[in-house]
């Protein structure tokens, strides 16, 4: 593989600057891509058609959306709370991808990548609403993958936990003695997963050498599901 395997590729990377953006920006560029770094909540209905206006043509689209993650019991979780959390991370990759599809589909070329989270993999106590959100996502990419891909085009999804970020796993909980004790019991890895070691990964899934992938959904999380 070149040293620069994205050499020449245009790519956005949403909300980049929280959970995994700062890095995958990094080694994306590093790769030689074009980044277009869009730091805007997605939020609003009309946002996501416009970050995809606002780039102008793309040859990848790295939905990168986090909100932080409600802790609450099954029992005593809102609508506003589960609203909310789908409004986050639900309805903007449905539009994201929605706005992205027809130019790749009429190149027949392009790929969608979903950081997205394992939690949708594995049952987590007080995370019903997040990890409802989360499976929602991958549910959609999983289908849509298998739907655009006789149009030459690759949607995949990356489904993590435990892996280093700002947004989920802040340096103040990484240092907590509690929360090493918790790595070393639920982890088969015995350690976070580097950001930028997830970054590379996200990076290989971009380029041309995994052309081969559809609508699959990839855990980096230590080993963590399989336990």
């Amino acid at each position: 593989m070149s040293p620069q395997p994205l050499h020449g590729k245009r790519i956005l990377v949403t909300q980049a600057d929280v959970f995994m953006g700062p890095d995958l920006c990094a080694v994306l560029a590093e790769q030689g891509a074009s980044v277009i770094a869009d730091t805007q909540s997605m939020v609003e209905p009309e946002a996501p058609t416009a970050a995809l206006t606002d780039a102008g043509p793309i040859d990848v689209l790295v939905v990168n959306l986090a909100v932080p993650a409600p802790t609450t019991l099954a029992t005593e979780a809102s609508d506003a709370e589960w609203a909310d959390t789908f409004a986050a991370m639900v309805h903007p990759l449905q539009r994201l991808v929605r706005a992205a599809l027809p130019a790749m589909i009429a190149r027949r070329s392009g790929k969608i990548l979903l950081m997205g989270s394992a939690s949708a993999l594995r049952g987590m106590k007080r995370a019903s609403t997040y990890s409802a959100a989360r499976g929602a996502q991958l549910a959609y990419i999983q289908a849509v993958g298998v739907e655009v891909a006789p149009h030459q085009v690759q949607v995949n999804a990356i489904a993590q936990n435990f892996v280093e970020n700002p947004t989920y796993f802040p340096t103040e909980v990484q240092a907590h003695p509690k929360f090493q004790e918790r790595l070393k019991r639920e982890v088969p890895l015995g350690r976070l997963v580097g950001a930028r070691e997830d970054a590379a990964f996200a990076a290989y899934l971009c380029s041309d050498a995994a052309n081969c992938f559809v609508g699959q959904v990839f855990p980096v999380c230590g080993g963590w599901v399989a336990r």
